[in-house]
């Protein structure tokens, strides 16, 4: 699931060396966290969030039934 997760987030990206993915497993969910460089924010969120939340519905689509549910947030990369 982490490769259609960087395959989407690195198509919108520019700076593709400056993007870096944190994933933490918990006992319900696996949560993902896209760090991203300040000029890239803008491209992979979308306007009003629309590719952002695209990508959560193709992840959670993708996702098999009995597992875990996937969370991704995207934020900004600290320098």
């Amino acid at each position: 699931m982490l490769d259609l997760i960087k395959y989407i987030v690195e198509t919108f990206a520019e700076n593709k060396e400056h993007i870096s993915y944190a994933v933490e497993e918990t006992a319900d969910a696996i949560n993902v966290t896209v760090s991203l460089s300040d000029s890239d924010m803008g491209k992979v969120i979308g306007k009003q969030g629309k590719i952002a939340k695209a990508l959560r519905t193709l992840v959670r689509c993708k996702t098999p039934r009995d597992s875990k549910k996937y969370n991704i947030e995207i934020k900004e990369r600290e320098e």
